[in-house]
């Protein structure tokens, strides 16, 4: 007698189930990751010797000291782990070269990236990167500092940086999809705290979007995929029990 081997027997009805139930998990959370690839805004960063930190507080929360360098960058980006760095090494030796300390003052290096064409929005294309020395008052904040140099900044009504130097034109921590497009309807939260520009205006330019709020699988949807494998799952040990 010719014994049946696994090739030979057919899946069961619950294991033909819970394969395709596996199967459909996989389409539903590629979808899900493919639904944002995050927000368009300003990032905020510190000099950290020779690398990029990114900032934990927002720009006018924070008072730099003399010989501190700080870093803008525009780009679109999931949320803070994956943020773009500035493409310019923090070198206040070299950005405030011209700048020599005086009395009654602080300098503060900056370098403002406006990103790639890739991340811009429609129709508009980014200056280049460029450094600034910025000399202000003692309790001077980070804002107070940008805003000395790269006037004209722009803030939408929760006081969220918008823009620097005029750039972009429009929008304000959108959110943007897979291809690229906005999606009105959603806005990046910034960092705590506004940042004044001497006009009135304030900023929340910082953190961006909270931690997994741009693009990926809901929590909804993980928890309702895992809710349906376990089923199926039981599915599986209760026809084995019968068998």
């Amino acid at each position: 007698m010719r014994r049946a081997g696994a090739r030979g027997r057919p899946a069961s009805p619950a294991v033909a189930l819970l394969t395709a139930l596996a199967a459909a998990a996989v389409v539903l959370l590629g979808a899900g990751s493919a639904e944002a690839a995050g927000y368009r805004y300003w990032s905020f960063w510190e000099g950290q010797g020779e690398n990029w930190e990114y900032a934990a507080q927002g720009p006018s929360l924070l008072r730099p000291d003399d010989g501190t360098v700080q870093g803008f960058r525009f780009a679109v980006s999931e949320d803070a782990s994956d943020a773009a760095q500035p493409r310019r090494a923090p070198d206040f030796g070299s950005i405030c070269a011209g700048a020599p300390a005086r009395d009654g003052a602080k300098r503060v290096a900056l370098v403002i990236d406006f990103g790639t064409g890739a991340h811009a929005p429609d129709g508009e294309e980014p200056p280049a990167p460029r450094t600034a020395c910025a000399r202000v008052a003692p309790d001077a904040s980070s804002a107070d500092a940008l805003a000395s140099v790269a006037k004209p900044l722009r803030y939408d009504s929760s006081a969220m940086l918008c823009a620097i130097s005029g750039y972009p034109k429009s929008g304000c921590g959108e959110q943007v999809s897979g291809d690229g497009s906005a999606e009105p309807s959603a806005s990046a939260p910034g960092q705590d705290g506004g940042a004044g520009d001497g006009s009135g205006d304030e900023t929340a330019a910082g953190t961006g979007p909270d931690d997994g709020g741009g693009g990926g699988p809901s929590a909804g949807l993980l928890v309702g995929v895992a809710a349906v494998l376990l089923l199926g799952l039981a599915a599986v040990v209760q026809a084995r029990r019968r068998r």
